[in-house]
Order: C-alpha cells, then sequence, then structure tokens
C-alpha cells in the first residue's frame, strides 16, 4: 500500500491534517472506502520512497492495541505492517472513538482469559449465509486467501494447512483467531478420525469410550455450489467434530501449503490427504431405491450406499459436540417437574459469598455553610449581575471551527431575559387573555450548538415564573425516543414550545409548511424567542422575583431502563441549595472560568455550567458536540488559552483529546484546578482519567485536579471529589471482585486477576446531604458495610418529584430506609438515586454501576458497562464501528437473558466478526461467567442515536424484540444460558391390571372414551341392494334407467364447462377403455393398471373401464411438466410397487412419459404398456366382469403420508359400497341434489368424493381442478354462488388460496354478484387436525358475501379408513374446547377456558359417519381410555381399508393396523389403528336421536409428532407460534435430528429481515413450548413442501436440509 515506505510523523502538518480529515470521513462513511484509498494514494504520492526500510519499533504506539504485544516469530511481512500501521492510525481517527471503557489491564485480562480457553477449544459452526445485495462484501473476501504470501495478520494463523510445524514460534499470548474454538470439558472433544495424521505419521487412535455419531459421513465432496460467486467466508465449512486434530493444529502452529496439489485443500471441510481430483455431487442427488421397510430415519443415516455428508450436517455434527459441554449449574439443582411446570429458581451455591459486615450507618456530608452575600433567589443573583456587572463575561459560544461566534454578557443576559419575560407573560394572546400564566410549562427547544439562545430562554421562563423543560431538537418523525418524548411533554401537560429562528427553520416539516406533528406529541404552539421578536416592557414593568419555595422551578428529563421519559420536577429551593452546595464542594469563585464540554440543557452541564456559573459570576465558554467532533482537542485549547481555572468533561472528551493530542504541543493546563468528570461514576472511567494525566502531565496537569462525581437527574449532584492540595496523596482505588459483585458484595479481589474490577472514589457526599445504601430490590434495606446496594439521598438540594406521575413519585422520591427487621429507621424521606456503590474507608463514595444498567440474571446481578468493557477488550478494532455496543437483557422463559449488539464495522469480513463474535462469547463467559443469549453485529450507523450520538438503548432492545434491528451477522447461545428449564419427563412404565380398571362401561370411574355414527340400517328397496352391491352394477342400472341424467359438470379456469357426463356417457366410454385394456393390453383379472390423469372425467370413465374389465386401478397424480425431476421419481416408485400391468392415460401425458426429460429422472424404457384413453374405437367388451365376491379389491389407495412414508391401501367393493352409503346418509346425496368439489381426486375422501359417490347417489358434481385456482382466484366461489350450491368439498390449500388471494377484494366480489348464502356446508377434507385459524379466517373474510358462519366444518380421515368424520346436514355444529398445552405434552387433556394461558383451541372433526364406531385407545397398553383421555384413534366400520399393499410380503408387521383387539373391555371387537392422537369429549349438545353427543377431537398424528426432553410435541403447534413471532414469516415447519429441534421458516419480507427471525423464533419457541431451539434455517417462500392436502411434508423437507439442497438464506447454528 501506499504508506510502506515511511513513517507519518515525518509529513508536513498540513499533510497530516488532510489525512486526518480523511479518516475522519471515513469513520463517519461520508466516503467510501475506495475513494478513501484514491484521494489518499494522491496525498502521499510526493513523499513514497521506494527502497524497503526495516520495521518500524513498536514502542511508538501509544496507546497500544490491545493485540500489540511484541512478536516472536518471523518479522512482520510488509502487508502486515501495513495493517499493523492502518490499526494505529484507526485508533487515531477513532475506530474505536467512543473508547469510555479502554482499560489496559482489562485488556490483558481478556486475552488472558481467551488464551485459557484455547486450551479447551472446541469448533463453533459458523452460520451459512446466502451474500446478497445488501451485506456488503469486501473485495478482498471474494477471493480465497493466497496461501503463499503473508498476507495475514501475524498474530492469527492461516488456516490453508496439511504440513505440521512446530509451533513455539508463536508467542501464547498472542491470540489466534481460531474461531471455532470453545470452551469444553477436557475430553469430550472427539478425536479425529484415522484418515488426519498427525505430525509424526501415526494415526490418533480412536476414543472408543465416547458415544459416536451415529451418523458417518463417508466422504465430504468438495462442495461448491453453483449459484454463488464463489467466496471464502460464508461457505467455508467449519472443521467437522473429527478433525479434532486440524483445530489442535491450527491453534499452535504455522502452516506451509503442501507441495503436490495446486490449490490449497480446504481442511476445513474435511481431513482427507489431498487429492487431485475434485468431487462434485449433482446439485439434487437425491436418494432413490429405498425399499419401503426402512423408515425414512434410518435411511438418513445409513444413506443407503449414497453419500449425503454435506456442510449441513457436519455443522449439525459439531454443534451436538459444543453442546456437550458441561451446563452451569449442573441440572440437578433444578426442581422436579409437577403438574404446574412453574420455573424455580436453583437453590442457591452453599459457597455463595455473603455480606458479612454490620448494618451500614447513614453519612453525612459536612454542614452547608451559610455566605453573607448569597442570593434569595438564583433569578436574583442574575439580576444583581446585570446591574452591577454588565460588562462581564457570561457565556462564549464557539463556531463549528472551534473559534468564538459571540460572547454573551451578564448585562445583556439579564436584558433579554427580561425582555422574554416580558413578551411571554404578556405578548402571547389577546389583553384579555394570555396563553401563558406563571406555574405553566414550557418546552424548550435549541440546538447545543446555540447554547446563548437556550439560557436567554432558560433564564426568561425563570423570571416569567413558568417552568421551563428543556427537550432535545426532533429532527424526524422517527427519532429514537421520539414519542416518549410526547409522552414526557403530555405528562407535564405542556402546549408551548420555545426555539430560535434558525433552529425553527431546520424543524421537519408537512408539504404545507407547518412543522410536523411528531409522533405521540401533543398539539404544540412554537414561538421564536430571537432578540427581534421580543418586545422591550415598559418602564414601569419589573419580574416579580420571590424568595426561593418549594414551586417547581424547571422539569429535566430522564429516559428510564424501559425507554419511558419522565420529567424530574427541581424546586426552586433545590435548585439554589444545589447551587450553594456545588459551590461549596467544588469552592467556585467569582469571575472564574468555565469550560463546559457537556450538554447545557440537562445534568452537570446544566448545574454548574448554567445555574452555578450565574450565582458565582463565571465566565463559561460552552463547547458543543458539533465542534468537539470535529476538532477533539478544542476544549484543551480553550483552557490553554483563556487559562481556564475549570473545566467540565466526560470520559470520552478525555479520550479524544487523548487522540488528537500530537497535534498540539505547546498547550499548557497549568491554570486547571478542578477536571470536573462527570461520567466518573462509571466503573470503567478511571483508565480514561489515568491515560490523560499520563499524557498531559507534562503539559502541566496537576494529578490532584481530576475531579469524578457521582449523579443522577433525581439526587442531582449525589458525590464529588473535592479538588486536592498540591502534593496530597492520590485517593485509593478499590480493586473488586467481579463475582463478588455478581453476588452483591465487595470482595478484594487477589487470586483471579482476570476477573478484577478496578474502580476509583466519586469523592464525599455533597454538604448538606445525608445518605444511606439500601438493597437495590425489595423493600429499602440497609445494607451491611460490605454489600453493594442503591445510593439513597436525603438533601434539601435533589429533584421533588416525577412531575405528573404521582405513582412512581412515591417509590422513588420518599424512600424510608427500614433496618433488617422491617423497622422504618425514621421520618426523613430518602431520594433513590439509581447508582450502585458503596461507602469505602474514610467515607469515600464508590459506585460500581446504574440501576438501569443492572442485569439480573438466574439470581446474579451483571453491569451493563463491565460487559461492554469485556466486549471492547476483545480486538475491537477489526470488528466494532467506533467501539459501539449495547448490552441488554430481555426476558425469556422466567429469567433475564443477556442481550449483547455491536455495530459492525463496513470493512469487516465474514470470519472477522464470526471469530470477534465467538471470542466475546468465551471473554464473558470466563471474566463474567454469565452465558450470553444473542450476540448481534448490525452495519454501521444504524443503531438508533441519542441526541449525543450514544446508542439509545432502550430503542435497540425494542428493535430486537420487534424483529426490527436487521443483524448482518448473530450468535444466539440459548443452550449455555438457559439453565431453568424443567427436567425432562422420565415415562412411567404402564402397570395397572385390566382388572382394577374396567368396570362394565367405565374406567377408573369415567365413561369409556367411544363413538359412534348412527346405524347404516336396512335398505329399504331390495332391488337397490343388488344393483348397489358393485358400483359397476350401479352405473349399469343408472345408464338403464335414467340415461339422460348429468352426474358430472368439468369446468375450466373460466368457469365454463369443458365436458360433462350423462350416466350412458360414463357407462359407454367406461365400455370403450375396458375394452381397450382386454385387447391392447391382455390384461388379465385382477392386475393392476395404473390411471395417470389430470382432474377430469376421464380419470372417472378409466376407474369404471378398470373396474368392467376385472383390473383394480390404482389412481396416480401425474407429474408436473415443468418439474418433471421432482415428481416423475414419484410416479414411477408407485408404478413399480404396485406392479402394474398397464397405464391408462392421455396423448399428452405419454408424451411426456417418453421425453428426453423423463429419461433424466427415470429409466424410461422399463414403462409398462401405456394406452392413451383419447381417441379409443367404439368396442365393446365381450362382458362386464362382476366379481365373486364383495371382499374383492375394488382399488388401490397410494398415498405419501406427510412423514415421507408411501403407503397403498387395498379398498374392497363391500368397503367402496358401505363407504358411499354412509355419505349418502349424512350428506343427504340424492339424484336432483348438486354438489360442488375442488379437491385433488387422487386419494382418499377427495378420490371418493369425485369418482365414486355421484355414481352410487346420483347426485350431480361439479369438478372444479384446484390447479384452475391459480389463474382465477374466484373460480371456486364464483360457482357456487352461480350454481346455488349448497354443499361443497374443498381442501386447506384452495381455502388458503382464497383467504389469502381474496381477503382483500371481498368488495369487488360483491360487486360481481357473487353470493354465498346459498351454502349450507363447506367441507374441508383433510386428514389432520382441524386449522382452526384458517377455517375462522374463511368464515369471517367471506361474511360479507352472505357465508353462514356455521357453514365451514371439516371431515377427518386417515390411512386405515379413508373417511371417519364428516360434518353432514343434520346434527349439531362442530364444537370448539381449549385444552391446556402443557398438559398435552404430558399426554393428558386437561380442559380450560378460552385465553387461558398456554391454551390450544382445538375443533370437532366433524360428526362421526353412520356405521362408524371409534374407541380411544392407550397406544402402548392397548386398553380403553375414559372420557377425555389423549390416545389412539381405533375405528371400527364396514368401509375400513382390507389392509396395506405390500410387494414384500410384510403383512405382518402392519396387519394390527387393521385387526387389532382391546387388551382387555371388549376383546371380539375388530379395530383398526388410525396412528392419530385424539381425545372423545360428550357434550352439551344433542344429536339426530336425541341423545347427548359424542365429540371427537383430533390433535395429530403419532408417526409426526416429536419427542423431546421426554415430552411429546406435535410440530403445528410449534409452528404456531414460530408464524406469530414476526410479519416475515410466512409460513415454517419443524422437525428433529438426532434430538435437536430444527425451524426452517420462509420469509416473505426483504432479505435483511432474514436474521431478525432467529432471535424471536429461539425466544417463541423457548417461552411457549420450553424448547430450546438447535437451528434456524431461513428460506426463500415455497421452499417448504406442501402435498396436494395441503400438508407440509417436513420429512422430505430434512432429507433436503441434510443433503444442503434448500440453498437457504441463513442457517443459524444456535449455541
Amino acid at each position: 500500500m501506499a504508506d510502506r515506505g515511511f513513517e507519518l510523523s515525518a509529513l508536513p502538518k498540513e499533510v497530516r491534517d488532510q489525512l486526518a480529515e480523511l479518516d475522519l470521513e471515513l469513520s463517519e462513511g461520508d466516503i467510501t472506502q475506495k475513494g478513501y484509498e484514491k484521494k489518499r494514494t494522491k496525498l502521499l504520492a510526493p513523499y513514497i520512497i521506494h527502497t524497503p526500510v526495516a520495521p518500524p519499533q513498536r514502542n511508538n504506539v501509544q496507546p497500544p492495541a490491545p493485540s500489540s504485544s511484541t512478536t516472536h516469530g518471523p518479522p512482520p511481512s510488509s502487508s502486515s505492517r501495513y495493517r499493523e500501521r492502518r490499526s494505529r492510525r484507526t485508533h487515531r481517527n477513532g475506530g474505536t472513538r467512543d473508547d469510555r471503557y479502554r482499560s489496559d489491564i482489562h485488556s490483558e485480562a481478556v486475552q488472558a482469559a481467551l488464551a485459557k480457553h484455547k486450551e479447551e477449544k472446541m469448533a463453533l459452526p459458523m452460520p451459512t449465509k446466502r451474500r446478497s445485495t445488501y451485506v456488503p462484501s469486501p473485495i478482498e473476501t471474494r477471493t480465497p486467501p493466497d496461501s503463499s504470501s503473508a498476507s495475514e495478520d501475524e498474530t492469527s494463523v492461516r488456516r490453508q494447512s496439511s504440513v505440521v510445524i512446530p509451533a513455539p514460534c508463536l508467542n501464547p499470548n498472542q491470540q489466534s483467531p481460531d474461531c471455532w474454538i470453545n470452551r469444553s470439558a477436557q475430553g469430550s472433544s472427539t478425536s479425529s478420525s484415522a484418515s488426519s495424521t498427525m505430525s509424526h505419521g501415526e494415526p490418533k487412535p480412536q476414543h472408543h469410550n465416547q458415544p459416536q455419531p451415529q451418523y458417518k459421513p463417508q466422504y465430504q465432496p468438495l462442495y461448491k455450489p453453483q449459484y454463488q460467486p464463489h467466496q471464502q467466508p460464508p461457505h467455508e465449512p467449519p472443521p467437522p467434530p473429527h478433525a479434532a486434530a486440524i483445530t489442535d493444529m491450527m491453534a499452535h502452529s504455522r502452516i506451509a501449503p503442501p507441495e503436490n496439489s495446486a490449490p490449497p485443500p480446504d481442511v476445513t471441510a474435511v481431513a482427507l490427504p489431498p487429492r487431485g481430483p475434485r468431487v462434485d455431487l449433482p446439485s439434487n442427488a437425491t436418494v432413490r431405491g429405498m425399499n419401503r421397510g426402512q423408515s425414512r430415519s434410518s435411511m438418513m443415516e445409513t444413506a443407503d450406499g449414497v453419500p449425503v455428508n454435506s456442510r449441513v450436517s457436519t455443522k449439525i455434527q459439531q454443534l451436538l459436540n459444543t453442546l456437550k459441554r458441561p451446563k452451569r449449574p449442573p441440572l440437578s439443582e433444578f426442581f422436579t417437574d409437577d403438574s404446574e411446570e412453574i420455573v424455580e429458581v436453583p437453590q442457591p451455591d452453599p459457597n455463595t459469598p455473603k455480606p458479612e459486615g454490620r448494618q451500614i450507618i447513614p453519612v453525612k456530608g459536612e454542614p452547608l455553610g451559610v455566605v453573607s452575600n448569597w442570593p434569595p433567589a438564583l433569578q436574583a443573583a442574575l439580576a444583581r449581575w446585570g446591574a452591577t456587572q454588565g460588562k462581564s463575561p457570561a457565556l462564549t459560544a464557539l463556531d463549528i471551527t472551534g473559534k468564538p461566534l459571540y460572547t454573551l454578557t451578564y448585562g445583556k443576559l439579564w436584558s433579554r431575559s427580561v425582555k422574554l419575560a416580558y413578551t411571554l407573560l404578556n405578548k402571547l394572546g389577546n389583553k384579555n387573555e394570555q396563553i401563558l400564566k406563571p406555574g405553566d410549562r414550557v418546552a424548550l427547544v435549541y440546538p447545543n450548538s446555540d447554547p446563548g439562545m437556550f439560557w436567554v430562554a432558560f433564564y426568561g421562563c425563570l423570571l416569567a415564573e413558568v417552568i421551563p423543560v428543556p427537550i432535545e431538537v426532533p429532527l424526524s418523525r422517527k427519532d429514537a425516543g421520539i414519542s416518549q418524548v410526547g409522552f414526557l411533554l403530555g405528562s407535564c401537560g405542556v402546549g408551548l414550545a420555545l426555539t430560535s429562528e434558525i433552529c425553527l427553520k431546520g424543524l421537519p416539516k408537512t408539504p404545507t409548511g407547518e412543522i410536523m406533528q411528531f409522533k405521540g406529541w401533543p398539539r404544540m404552539k412554537w414561538v421564536i424567542t430571537d432578540s427581534k421578536y421580543l418586545t422591550k416592557p415598559s418602564k414601569d414593568w419589573q419580574p416579580h422575583i420571590p424568595t426561593a419555595n418549594t414551586d417547581p422551578a424547571y422539569i429535566e428529563y430522564k429516559a428510564n431502563k424501559e425507554g419511558t421519559v419522565v420529567g424530574v420536577a427541581v424546586s426552586k429551593v433545590a435548585m439554589l441549595t444545589h447551587c450553594q452546595a456545588l459551590t461549596q464542594a467544588c469552592n467556585y469563585c467569582e469571575g472564574e472560568t468555565l469550560v463546559n464540554v457537556l450538554d447545557c440543557k440537562k445534568d452537570m452541564g446544566l448545574w454548574h455550567g448554567v445555574l452555578t456559573a450565574v450565582m458565582n459570576r463565571i465566565h463559561t465558554i460552552s463547547v458543543p458536540y458539533a465542534v468537539m467532533k470535529a476538532c477533539p482537542l478544542s476544549w484543551v485549547q480553550r483552557v490553554h488559552i483563556h487559562k481556564a481555572r475549570l473545566a467540565l468533561v466526560k470520559c470520552r472528551d478525555l479520550h479524544w483529546a487523548m487522540m488528537a493530542h500530537r497535534e498540539q504541543r505547546d498547550i499548557s493546563l497549568v491554570s486547571l484546578r478542578m477536571l470536573i468528570v462527570a461520567d466518573g461514576a462509571n466503573p470503567w472511567s478511571v483508565s480514561s482519567c489515568d491515560a490523560f494525566l499520563n499524557i498531559f502531565q507534562s503539559h502541566g496537569l496537576k494529578p490532584e485536579v481530576i475531579c469524578p462525581c457521582a449523579t443522577s437527574p433525581e439526587a442531582m449532584t449525589v458525590a464529588i471529589r473535592r479538588p486536592g492540595l498540591p502534593g496530597a496523596p492520590l485517593p485509593a482505588r478499590a480493586v473488586l471482585s467481579l463475582g463478588g459483585l455478581s453476588h452483591g458484595v465487595i470482595r478484594v479481589n487477589t487470586e483471579d486477576k482476570n476477573s478484577a474490577l478496578t474502580v476509583q472514589d466519586v469523592g464525599h457526599v455533597m454538604p448538606g446531604a445525608l445518605m444511606c445504601i439500601v438493597k437495590p430490590d425489595g423493600p429499602p434495606q440497609l445494607c451491611k458495610t460490605d454489600e453493594i446496594g442503591e445510593i439513597i439521598i436525603n438533601s434539601r438540594a435533589g429533584g421533588t418529584m416525577y412531575y405528573g406521575l404521582p405513582g412512581v413519585t412515591k417509590n422513588t422520591f420518599e424512600v424510608i430506609p427500614v433496618n433488617a427487621n422491617g423497622v422504618p429507621i425514621g421520618e426523613i424521606p430518602f431520594v433513590r438515586s439509581g447508582l450502585l456503590g458503596f461507602v469505602g474507608p474514610g467515607s469515600l463514595i464508590f459506585v460500581v454501576g446504574k440501576m438501569e444498567g443492572l442485569l439480573q440474571v438466574s439470581g446474579r446481578r451483571h453491569n451493563a458497562d463491565d460487559l461492554v468493557a469485556t466486549a471492547l477488550a476483545v480486538e475491537p478494532v477489526k470488528t466494532v464501528y467506533r467501539g459501539r455496543i449495547a448490552v441488554f437483557s430481555v426476558t425469556v422463559f422466567y429469567d433475564e437473558r443477556v442481550v449483547i449488539v455491536a455495530e459492525q464495522r463496513p470493512d469487516a469480513s465474514e470470519e472477522d466478526s464470526f471469530q470477534w463474535m465467538s471470542r466475546v462469547l468465551q471473554a464473558i463467559d470466563s471474566i463474567h461467567q454469565v452465558g450470553l443469549y444473542c450476540l448481534a453485529l448490525v452495519p454501521a450507523n444504524t443503531l438508533p442515536k441519542t441526541p449525543l450520538g450514544g446508542i439509545h438503548i432502550s430503542d435497540t432492545k425494542q428493535f430486537f424484540l420487534e424483529g426490527n434491528l436487521h443483524p448482518c451477522n448473530i450468535l444466539m447461545c440459548p443452550h449455555t444460558c438457559v439453565t431453568n428449564l424443567p427436567k425432562p419427563r422420565q415415562k412411567q412404565p404402564v402397570g395397572v391390571g385390566p382388572a382394577s380398571v374396567m368396570v362394565g362401561n367405565l374406567v377408573a370411574g369415567k365413561r369409556i372414551a367411544q363413538a359412534a355414527g348412527r346405524e347404516l340400517g336396512m335398505i329399504e328397496d331390495q332391488d337397490l341392494v343388488r344393483k348397489h352391491q358393485y358400483l359397476t352394477e350401479a352405473l349399469q342400472w343408472r345408464a338403464q334407467t335414467d340415461a339422460d341424467h348429468v352426474l358430472y359438470v368439468l369446468l375450466n379456469a373460466k368457469g365454463v364447462v369443458v365436458s360433462t357426463a350423462t350416466c350412458i356417457q360414463l357407462h359407454k366410454r367406461a365400455e370403450k377403455i375396458a375394452a381397450a385394456l382386454m385387447e391392447k393390453g391382455s390384461i388379465n383379472t385382477g392386475e393392476n393398471v395404473v390411471l395417470l390423469y389430470p382432474p377430469g372425467i376421464d380419470l372417472i370413465a378409466s376407474f369404471y373401464g378398470c373396474l368392467y374389465a376385472g383390473c383394480v386401478p390404482v389412481n396416480v397424480r401425474p407429474p408436473h411438466p415443468q418439474n418433471l425431476g421432482a415428481t416423475l421419481p414419484t410416479v414411477r416408485m408407485i408404478i413399480d410397487v404396485s406392479k402394474a400391468a398397464c397405464i391408462l392415460t392421455t396423448q399428452n401425458l405419454m408424451r411426456i412419459l417418453r421425453s428426453k426429460e423423463a429419461a433424466a429422472s427415470v429409466n424410461i424404457k422399463t414403462w409398462p404398456t401405456i394406452i392413451d384413453t383419447d381417441d379409443l374405437p367404439r368396442r365393446r367388451p365381450p362382458q362386464i366382469y362382476k366379481p365373486p365376491t364383495a371382499e374383492m379389491i375394488a382399488y388401490l389407495d397410494f398415498s405419501v403420508s406427510t412423514t415421507g412414508m408411501l403407503t397403498g391401501v387395498k379398498i374392497s367393493h363391500a368397503a367402496v359400497s358401505a363407504l358411499c352409503r354412509s355419505i349418502k346418509l349424512q350428506c343427504e346425496l340424492y339424484s336432483s341434489r348438486q354438489i360442488a368439489i375442488c379437491l385433488d381426486p387422487y386419494c382418499g375422501l377427495g378420490f371418493v368424493l369425485w369418482c365414486l359417490a355421484s355414481v352410487y347417489s346420483g347426485h350431480q358434481s361439479i369438478l372444479i381442478p384446484p390447479f384452475e385456482l391459480e389463474s382465477c382466484l374466484s373460480l371456486w366461489l364464483s360457482t357456487l354462488s352461480q350454481y346455488r350450491v349448497r354443499d361443497t368439498f374443498c381442501s386447506y390449500s384452495v381455502m388458503e388460496f382464497c383467504t389469502k388471494g381474496l381477503g382483500t377484494q371481498t368488495e369487488l366480489l360483491k360487486a360481481r354478484g357473487v353470493n354465498l348464502s346459498c351454502v349450507r356446508s363447506c367441507v374441508v377434507i383433510a386428514e389432520e387436525r382441524p386449522r382452526l385459524a384458517l377455517t375462522h379466517s374463511f368464515s369471517k373474510l367471506f361474511k360479507d358475501l352472505g357465508l353462514s358462519t356455521r357453514a365451514v366444518s371439516t371431515a377427518f380421515g386417515s390411512r386405515v379408513n379413508l373417511a371417519v368424520c364428516l360434518q353432514g346436514t343434520t346434527g349439531p355444529d362442530p364444537c370448539t374446547v381449549y385444552v391446556d398445552m402443557k398438559s398435552l405434552r404430558h399426554d393428558r387433556v386437561r380442559l380450560v377456558e378460552r385465553g387461558a394461558p398456554q391454551s390450544l383451541p382445538l375443533m370437532e372433526s366433524g360428526k362421526i359417519l353412520p356405521g362408524v364406531r371409534v374407541i380411544i385407545v392407550n397406544p402402548e397398553t392397548r386398553g380403553p381410555l375414559g372420557d377425555s383421555h389423549l390416545g389412539e384413534i381405533w375405528v371400527n366400520s364396514p368401509h375400513n381399508a382390507s389392509g396395506y399393499y405390500t410387494i414384500y410380503g410384510e403383512e405382518s408387521l402392519q396387519a394390527d393396523h387393521f385387526n387389532t383387539k382391546l387388551s382387555f373391555g371388549d376383546p371380539q371387537t375388530l379395530w383398526a389403528r388410525t396412528g392419530y392422537l385424539g381425545f372423545v369429549k360428550r357434550t352439551e349438545l344433542l344429536d339426530a336421536s336425541g341423545d347427548r353427543h359424542d365429540a371427537l377431537f383430533v390433535v395429530g398424528s403419532l408417526d409426526e409428532t416429536l419427542e423431546l426432553r421426554g415430552l411429546r410435541y406435535h410440530p403445528i403447534d410449534i409452528e404456531t407460534s414460530v408464524s406469530r413471532a414476526h410479519r416475515s414469516i410466512a409460513e415454517s415447519a419443524v422437525f428433529t435430528w438426532t434430538n435437536l429441534l430444527v425451524v426452517v421458516s420462509e420469509l416473505c419480507g426483504s432479505e435483511q429481515d432474514a436474521l431478525d427471525l432467529v432471535p424471536l423464533i429461539t425466544n417463541v419457541v423457548l417461552e411457549e413450548h420450553h424448547l430450546i431451539v438447535g437451528v434456524v434455517v431461513i428460506v426463500d417462500p415455497g421452499v417448504i413442501p406442501i402435498n396436494s392436502r395441503g400438508e407440509k411434508q417436513r420429512m422430505h423437507l430434512r432429507d433436503s436440509f441434510l443433503a444442503d439442497q434448500l440453498d437457504p438464506i441463513y442457517v443459524a447454528y444456535n449455541m
């Protein structure tokens, strides 16, 4: 780079200034990196020396960067020297500008703690991120790191390795960024596999005593995704667990590239000996050829000969390894799980340090002296100086360059304030009605850069006796905390704002030019206070100056921890007394000069720089924030120029001055007698004070002038260090143990240097004040002497109340401390200061934190500032932008969880960031003994800012909880820090004998949970029985008796009838197909024939054609022409499994089956005979087949379950007619009726309704293929309206389609005349728990179109019985109950009231069909259960399926699914097991026969349930919670893998929301389901596979995820 050849200090001053200016522009984000480099090179071009120079000594770097210890390795290469110099430069320009927290001791402690971690390391899986436009990706990360040049920092170890060189060339103190390494229990790191040999060449032996993961990768493809530009960090898979040897190498070695292979092998992918050719897997390597007997999970583990190792599974394995770490505290301390399942705090550790001192005695300040010439009120002091010392300067304001802009004299200040007071009281309304009266509140809106206007406004208000409320200038509607300022203005009753003309012009305006109405603000009138607009008072008018009393003088705003802004009212007497106390404590003298860098609107800036200054006729020089940004040294220059005696600064200003001090050699600070450090109560201020003294002592700064102080808005000044005498000994420091502090006790830190906190005192209590220390929570009980507590103050100089909020006021301003027995120690009320501290030797006050920064985690207290300091000590220069870090806690699952959010530098790489994050975790874990819940990095300059540029913590927290933070990197660690989960449930052995339980129809005193539909009854007409025993006969009979009756009407997307079928047409078509089968296909009776048709009438005709020919139809969904690769293999599988002799299909599909595209995914040469039924000759079969018995198979019903199992069931002729009869009775179907069907006709009840029911009952079916809705959303609803349909059947996907697509168009549909009042029943056909939310929203949305709220209901069927329930036309409406989710996980049903916490609404799944009986059975004991108990639903009915159709003769495996008996009770009846959990509840409703109605509630499929922590979870419940977590989550699915819960969520918002979802999903699942999410995967919409019934195919998704085929936007591995 440009500056390789020379030292910067050698450049001329103007060039250095220009460079500094450039650096500032870059850090502010005003210039791009590229522009910066270009301008910089141009500036430096004339000075470059081209000869190489020896590396500069490092000891001239001041202050030292945390990582700049000397290396013992080879000398730094030139590029790393450049980088080091650049890091020094970033120090100067403030790469960590806000460095209040810098402490070299602490940095060393953090480095030592991290070094300790390295010895017990563990690989952390790095999140996988898809590169997208919004992540700023620096150029250097795009190219793989070059292994030949030493392009890495010397402190890092190069990671392309294969040869190990002995380690001692690295200094052990230096942290190598092995970001994968985490603390783990010794010995739990899985050893490397034999293929990774050690440096001596012998393979490392396996530890056999450790459980090896079941999932054994066979090889690791060096995976190179096709869809991204190749780049290293995001896709570099971290080392798999079996490469622990590699991680050892990475930690301790310098590594040379291998000789034989040109590109260095990426050891992080897998530890293999380097090999030449690359292995590429096809992107869609699906696993095929699985035999049906295998479960899906065994397939993933054995991989059935196809290696499915992937980054994903490697990372999950790593994640599992990190989770083997012991948690702190051990689980044995947690409560056992009772029915309430309330989480208790773990029992206290007996070794916890406890306070041992005596009870504290209140500390008294010195008496407040009485001085004869002290004014009776502050306004009187101004009046006095205005009259007697009119020429004396009161205030000098600076312009943006730091030059004096104007000086306001005491005379001018007085006359202008009087003018303003007169105007406010007399000129704002009309003569009779003035707007302002004394005592009214007025907002003061002035920028910091214009202190003069503010002073005049403030004193003008005091003179007019109106109460000023200074607030920040609102910059936009979206300012951080703007609505909270509105709350302040509202609670103070402010309706008028004073401002300057310039400020008013800058306020955001509406298009009409009026000032914008800010969010949450009351209506405001704006008054300009520039002199030219003020009226000179008449001669006789004098402001009224009463003696100070207890009326409020002004209101100072304060934001509390939650972000609420309240106003602290300060009375006139408190204001005066506070000025007197400060004057006495700081020994102010008349006519001194004070340089004030603080905000003059509030706090110390107001108390010293505006109020006490006027009381003592001090000349204040105000240095605004804007000047400090442009010229950080300006305040020091002002002290030097004006020979100021006092300066009022924050640590930030000390730090900025140190950064810039080299530019000024000739400054003298010898005049300073007091340097007041306003945030000296921050425990981290001590290092800033020391460093400042260190640098400026040579400029005349005396050590005793540094005076830290402690303040709060409520108690005002709590303590301040008095200016010392020259040569007096400096006050002592306290070195405290952070561990002790977290338990609230003071322990001097001796043993563990790393976890120590050094604090400086903040001097003594203020004159005239009394101070106590009380416990921070609970009643205000006095602390012991060695206990940390909240400082409370009794003094006349403090706030009096939160204005307008009497409730909150009492707890803060009227506290009476009590002793250990709870007895008040006196009458005097104290004010809570919000500061935590203790009283040290000599009554010195020490402050260790603030109440608002207090994080209470598992009963221990941590201070947010301490955590910020630790995080900053972990090499922030590379990662954190200007040291901007926010720490707060969120309450999740009954405890506070620590969250750290930092701004990431624009040039930080993924690798650096992840490494920084993992090291912050370790440092905080080690130093503070607290686990982080979440660590997030957001792009630079995106966190909400406070007016002075700090981070607005409460808004940041709000953004985090709402999912509006938009992080670019995130790391969640719930496994480490959530230690209060209930104990996993131990299942009790079932040992109940039948005799003790069963009495008649009662189980253990409860009615047996069984229910039945009405009797099928005898058929009246014997003739019908004969005709209807077989459907073929029914069709022939209808063709003879009612030939022209239309059975089927098929519609297209336009709602136009494309084809119809009368009884005779259908019969004739079926005959043609039967003849073709016999001739072309030469089919034998009983052989299977596959029907491959789009939804329509051809499908129905082919079905009957098969029956006429005596073969068994197998209905299969045709492959999707646009997606053959995914859909054709399933078709092939069914054809193979069913051993089909022939395929009936259309010409179009026949072409597809034989196309080249099809050949890519299946073998097209081995199809069975394909018959195209489009143009068949008119032939009749020789005879129509009639089965010898009704038990013969009528057809096979194949379906893929949501768990990915393909099952075919055999449906007999008897079952077909019983089912059709049952539906006919339930729905009252007969010839004159018309129903509309919008379902897929391929399996289950959908097929029965589409193909069979009309032929049996004679009603007309209007067929609407669901895919047509894609081109015309309203097709189904307009058909219902057009044909006045009373009964319709649909699927959830159709209903969801209409709800999402038409929800906003109801008015439009109404205008088109769509009217749904005709619909009597709309039944959703499903094999799952009713989706209550969806059916409710559908009913609500279309209520406007006349849809009855009672119309929508559901059906329920399963593989063993295609239709168990179906809401008919008669009988009671489906009822809804609310069950407790916690009990459900324990396999219990506990009914609760609607709205109860953790309640789950369940809707009855429709009425049980005629002829069907169900009973609820314990799946393990197979004994019947009582009413309202959860168990498996068993069903007995004439239309049960006859069994599974298998080809391996494995009937015995599943025989018990179809013919099973109860273990006791009624051992005769044969039942079929549905595989679904549910319960029966007797309701108060009556059914048709007048009996009480038994409702069946389906909870979910047993196969789908997740067994986690010994409890049973239904995926849908977790998914419902997840979908509620954020507006951008479209759909989600969960599954488990090796006991990890994986959540996949589809993102429907912008990609920058992707990482927001991770914490929200983790929170909601932990909060509502008491589970820790292991992996969160964010994907594009439509990635979660859904079958035709609208059910999620979770196992399919799982396989795709593990085979790395999802192309996720982001994958987060929760630690």
